[in-house]
């Protein structure tokens, strides 16, 4: 992806084909980035994607809290019911989520992207969190309680700061899912100017097919800044997915 980024379209189909070019184009990211406004559509995934993480973080840890530290009738019947949303992917559930947001008149905005997020979370998130929740020595919670504590408190004050590691593996899978989304912003996205990275590329491959040197400089721009995410937070990352695992 770097080295046809960095090529001329005659460099592309040389043979053999050289690993490192004689020439670099850097006006390709240029070229690339003029043919649409990647600025806008990047500060739009952008705000999608802060919002999500946002959402998540809060909406999954409070119900991973409800259970897995609160006592109360059929919670785990419930908590079961739920883990089979695990076994539905989204293309079944695309088109009635699309009747409810066109109902509603929300289409073509970003609330049916960030929406979500904050309604749950997503299963996956609630038993990730709730695996590492059971793993926090309950004591805690009840020498809380005789200090007057309530859930809100045990909640906010120990049980986030001592899951900070999971959460911050929720936090970085929900930005990879939520940056490099294409078929939420496909389905729910129809003017431009509310187009996500992924839609643009993809406009931009209707348009410019046949340039895959300006193609691959596109897309590496939208890569980079996950890249640069996971490098940042891959020691947290790794971390977090052990510590959930032994706890579970």
């Amino acid at each position: 992806m770097v080295r046809t980024s960095l090529i001329d379209i005659g460099a592309l189909y040389q043979i053999p084909p050289r690993i490192i070019p004689e020439i670099l184009h850097w006006d390709n990211f240029r070229m690339a980035l003029d043919a649409y406004p990647f600025g806008r559509f990047f500060a739009n995934s952008l705000l999608i994607t802060t919002l999500s993480i946002l959402g998540v973080l809060l909406s999954s840890s409070l119900c991973a809290y409800s259970f897995s530290r609160m006592e109360w009738k059929g919670r785990d019947k419930i908590f079961g019911i739920i883990l089979t949303g695990l076994m539905i992917p989204f293309f079944v559930v695309m088109i009635p989520q699309y009747v409810f947001w066109n109902a509603l008149g929300l289409t073509d905005t970003f609330v049916p992207l960030v929406a979500p997020a904050w309604f749950g979370g997503g299963v996956f998130n609630i038993f990730l969190l709730r695996q590492f929740f059971l793993g926090i020595p309950r004591e805690l919670d009840e020498a809380a309680k005789v200090d007057g504590a309530g859930h809100l408190r045990i909640y906010g004050q120990i049980i986030v700061p001592l899951a900070k590691q999971a959460m911050i593996v929720i936090g970085l899978l929900t930005f990879l899912a939520s940056w490099n989304d294409y078929l939420g912003p496909l389905a729910f996205i129809t003017s431009e100017r509310n187009y996500t990275l992924m839609q643009g590329l993809t406009l931009f491959q209707g348009s410019y097919s046949a340039q895959w040197n300006l193609m691959m400089a596109a897309t590496a721009v939208i890569v980079i800044p996950s890249l640069l995410v996971f490098l940042i937070a891959q020691r947290h990352f790794i971390e977090g997915i052990a510590m959930t695992g032994i706890k579970g």
